[in-house]
């Protein structure tokens, strides 16, 4: 007998909607411990002794607010013996030319801390405090700090000045301030391919939204014309372009110089190639443009998870609100816990009364318990500075209103990507682990892998493991090239997405899901069955053993049988702890990694706890002893 699906009260939304902002929060935390699964054991190794302690301290970690670490930058403490910034930047005669040296170490040691890029403030000591230049002082504080960037090879750009005056005034005026001051970006020339910053942006919304018309305008410069010229390019196969609906995980990338001008071509219309764009860039955005349709919904998902993007891009189109699959997306960026920033599209053919509404139901709905997020909306230059600069705190939701026909906004959109800070923790120090996201058959090469390196580094040459195979079973291989963004490289390292060629590989020995480890002694252990704490988002009835549902584990996606739990049974809201068994393969799992399972829509979340399953220690000794 079916069982008729059951709108969910008020009540029950709202319980489900909280408990899924407590539980993102938690996975963040539990995230930080996890360990490749030859480290798994709560016991210290012997021999590094210091393991534990460091452990626990990156615990705490976590748990700090990124918003209350600037107060360590702030240079508070009483004992400050270092020379103030002011004296550094102001020092003309012979004494400037000695200390120009500990400003360009000021300068480097800045640009180390933001992965290749910082923004600076001209005019505000470290701990906020005003310097009241004059204008001729600014003047001099400009040169030197010009200079110190030439010093370490570094371009500056000044994003907005205040009591300065020129064509990057501040349009409103503090009355309380009268020393000149501003912001500006220094970002450091990549000495090779390999230090290209890089910022990964998936990119939802709900069908229609004009998330790939958007890319198309952004990445190549020119606008639309209302009907499908710019996302014409984006598209890979011959149904989408007739249909214009994306199915496929399409890839877009947009590059800024070291003075943060958009790296596009000369010739109007004409696309500049990825290997053009990756060499004359210093940073790079890369866009993981995601279907919208409610039937692509699996693609979407393994795109967003196997990509481990950076931050979120919500694309919303001004005459339809938040409807559909932009609800379920939101969702899905909101548990993975990744930065969302939110554009509004269409707004030159949505009468003001429809784009009143929408509005007011986006800010009810990141305002509302389950999305805890505070929405700005960016009219204007200063307010898109200043959000890209806080958007270290997730709780900020920066809201763009564009039209990609008018081009309306979107050099704002533009300028908030340039300054967008580095967001993710990468460890390149520990073993090398690579998630297979794509696979391909290149004449010529052979079998190439796509994924995004997790942590550790690889370098060209070096024997590794893929796998596992439906077996369990992991091949021997060598990496015969890497390329990054199409440009070959030599080394590739933590947070960075790649392409390797393998060598004595065949296609269809690798699939998506695969992970790539270096060639060890022992091989990596595969598991079917694991332990995992998880959060039911929506279900219409009750959760039992035995219940199936599509499992997603960063690039794996596989259906899973739950074969215990730790109660009877669970229901919407309810947070569990859960045994599954992989349905038809063994995968390579590590503890502390994010799940997700959906029947259709999402059902819930989850974050792996201990790997194996062990059935005469049961989750629910009571029910075990009540079926003996």
């Amino acid at each position: 007998m079916t069982v008729g699906v059951q709108k969910q009260t008020l009540q029950e939304r709202r319980k489900g909607e909280s408990a899924l902002s407590e539980f993102a929060d938690y996975v963040e935390k539990q995230q930080s411990l996890r360990r490749a699964p030859g480290q798994n054991g709560p016991a210290v190794a012997s021999g590094s002794k210091t393991s534990a302690p460091k452990r626990s301290a990156e615990a705490k970690i976590i748990e700090d607010h990124a918003e209350l670490d600037m107060i360590d930058s702030l240079g508070l403490a009483d004992t400050t013996s270092n020379i103030r910034l002011k004296e550094l930047l102001l020092q003309e005669s012979i004494e400037g030319e000695e200390t120009l040296p500990q400003l360009v170490e000021v300068v480097r040691a800045r640009i180390d801390e933001g992965h290749g890029e910082t923004l600076f403030d001209l005019g505000l000591e470290d701990n906020g405090e005003p310097m009241a230049f004059s204008k001729e002082q600014w003047d001099v504080a400009l040169d030197r700090i010009r200079r110190a960037a030439t010093a370490v090879e570094a371009d500056c750009r000044i994003l907005i000045t205040r009591n300065v005056g020129g064509p990057v005034e501040a349009e409103t005026v503090n009355e309380k301030e009268k020393g000149a001051s501003g912001k500006m970006l220094i970002r450091q020339k990549p000495e090779t391919v390999e230090d290209v910053i890089e910022t990964r942006i998936a990119v939802v919304g709900n069908v229609d939204a004009g998330k790939s018309t958007m890319l198309g305008v952004l990445v190549k410069g020119g606008l639309d014309d209302g009907r499908g010229k710019a996302r014409v390019n984006l598209f890979r196969h011959k149904h989408e372009v007739e249909s214009g609906r994306t199915s496929s995980v399409g890839m877009e990338i947009m590059g800024f110089d070291t003075h943060g001008e958009v790296v596009a071509s000369n010739v109007p219309g004409r696309k500049l190639s990825w290997e053009e764009i990756g060499k004359r860039s210093a940073k790079v955005i890369s866009f993981t443009d995601l279907a919208g349709h409610e039937r692509y919904l699996r693609t979407t998902v393994f795109g967003l998870l196997s990509s481990s993007p950076n931050y979120c891009l919500l694309m919303v189109a001004a005459n339809n609100g938040l409807i559909g699959m932009s609800k379920e997306h939101l969702g899905i960026a909101l548990a993975l816990n990744v930065p969302v920033m939110v554009v509004i599209t269409k707004i030159d053919i949505c009468p003001p009364h429809i784009l009143e509404q929408t509005i007011k139901q986006l800010t009810g709905i990141l305002k509302s318990p389950g999305a805890r997020k505070i929405p700005i909306y960016i009219k204007n230059r200063e307010e898109c500075i200043n959000t890209a600069t806080q958007f270290v705190s997730q709780r900020i939701c920066p809201i763009f209103q564009v039209s990609n026909v008018t081009g309306e906004s979107l050099d704002l959109v533009r300028t908030f990507l340039n300054i967008l800070p580095h967001h993710g923790h990468y460890d390149a120090q520990a073993p090398f682990e690579f998630h297979v996201n794509d696979t391909f058959s290149v004449p010529f090469v052979g079998t190439v892998v796509s994924g995004v390196v997790k942590s550790g580094l690889i370098h060209a040459g070096d024997a590794v493991l893929i796998g596992p195979d439906s077996l369990g079973q992991f091949t021997q291989t060598t990496i015969r090239s890497i390329e990054r963004k199409r440009i070959p490289v030599p080394v590739c390292s933590a947070g960075q997405s790649a392409s390797f060629a393998l060598k004595r590989v065949r296609r269809k020995e690798v699939r998506k899901g695969m992970v790539v480890l270096p060639k060890l002694d022992t091989p990596p252990k595969v598991h079917r069955d694991f332990v995992a704490e998880v959060l039911i988002l929506s279900h219409a009835t009750t959760i039992r053993t035995k219940y199936q549902a599509m499992l997603h584990v960063g690039p794996v996606s596989q259906t899973c049988a739950i074969i215990d739990i730790d109660r009877a049974f669970v229901r919407t809201g309810d947070r569990a702890t859960v045994a599954f068994r992989f349905v038809q393969r063994p995968e390579y799992l590590a503890v502390g990694d994010r799940l997700l399972f959906r029947e259709g829509r999402t059902k819930g979340l989850g974050i792996v706890k201990s790997v194996g399953y062990d059935p005469s220690h049961p989750l629910n000794p009571d029910a075990a002893k009540e079926g003996g």
